[in-house]
């Protein structure tokens, strides 16, 4: 059979979780102060009138580095679980996160040598 009140503080959880930011929304809408006007219409609310275009092209290799650091910042944060119980898991999954790191220098390797890590 199978029991579902074991399920009843996740529910509570994910209700209360839910609930809070649609709250949040719901009364920020009611209480926040509605004026419109042309200053508020404007572009820009600090008084200085816009000089140019708004839209600026950034260079794609910031994104390509932030990817990059990404990339291996959240593949690294998947090394703290076999650390934390390597005495544990055994040599198996040791070598299973030796071909990890392995895998994670290599793909470090390609990024540097396609010019990735490079800001100039």
């Amino acid at each position: 059979m199978f029991l579902l009140y074991e399920y009843d503080i996740f529910w509570a959880f994910l209700i209360i979780s839910s609930l809070i930011p649609i709250l949040a929304f719901f009364i920020s809408g009611v209480l926040a102060p509605i004026s419109q006007g042309p200053e508020k219409l404007s572009s820009y609310e600090s008084g200085i009138e816009p000089m140019g275009d708004a839209w600026l092209q950034f260079r794609i290799r910031y994104y390509m580095f932030a990817l990059v650091f990404v990339v291996f910042d959240v593949e690294t944060v998947f090394l703290y679980p076999w650390a934390m119980s390597f005495d544990v898991l055994g040599l198996s999954v040791f070598l299973e996160a030796l071909i990890f790191v392995l895998i994670l220098i290599v793909g470090s390797v390609y990024a540097w040598r396609k010019g990735a890590l490079e800001w100039s």
